[in-house]
């Protein structure tokens, strides 16, 4: 199988991106007016090589808003997984939520090839996230990194509710951080979906601000 070239993102330039998308939400986007990049197939290394940070990210902003105004795009998913048989060259890595009704590719628009993929509940940045985007960036050089949280979020929820359970307690640990800086006025309990909302959004930020904090490659 053919080996991607090592690509060197510049710090500033990842962090810059990451910043970019912390509104990223499956609840709708602000559309740019930088014109839409189209993929016939897979994204192949030389498309992918030759667009900016922000094209990247104008890219899955149409993507979100055809994706919240139910005009997806035609994707052929059987010729873009032969396309990519001997290489893969996704445009970025996305971290987001496992919740079932927010599959990023889905959200997004997004065909096969054009994103690396985390999932995690409550989409936090642990030392194993962190090692596949530095993967997804400094060796197989996708030029953005997105980090996506949503509506009522069941991660957020539980960690309001204080929730224990086996392992889950520990991940719960890490969106706590986010509660307790969110600034909000009104009842703060897990039944509330504005105040659940506005920890997700909130999360986000310091998921942004973890990767910053932890990452020498990004």
């Amino acid at each position: 199988m053919e080996q991607n070239q090592p690509a060197q993102p510049s710090r500033r330039a990842i962090l810059k991106q990451t910043l970019a998308v912390s509104a990223l939400s499956v609840t709708g986007l602000a559309a740019l007016s930088v014109p839409t990049i189209s993929f016939a197939a897979s994204l192949s290394k030389e498309e992918r090589d030759g667009m900016t940070p922000d094209a990247v990210i104008e890219h899955f902003k149409q993507g979100n808003l055809r994706f919240r105004e139910n005009r997806p795009a035609k994707h052929d998913y059987l010729a873009q997984k032969r396309n990519s048989i001997a290489g893969q060259y996704p445009a970025a890595v996305i971290l987001s939520c496992i919740d079932s009704r927010a599959p990023a590719e889905i959200v997004l628009d997004a065909g096969i090839g054009e994103t690396f993929n985390s999932r995690v509940a409550g989409n936090i940045s642990n030392r194993d996230m962190l090692g596949s985007m530095e993967f997804a960036c400094a060796v197989a050089g996708a030029k953005v990194v997105l980090v996506i949280g949503h509506t009522r979020c069941g991660a957020v929820r539980c960690a309001i509710d204080n929730a224990e359970l086996g392992n889950l307690t520990g991940l719960l640990d890490e969106i706590k951080p986010a509660i307790a800086k969110t600034e909000y006025s009104g009842e703060r309990k897990g039944s509330n979906y504005d105040f659940v909302d506005a920890v997700a959004r909130k999360n986000v930020e310091l998921t942004i601000e973890n990767i910053r904090k932890n990452s020498p490659v990004l």
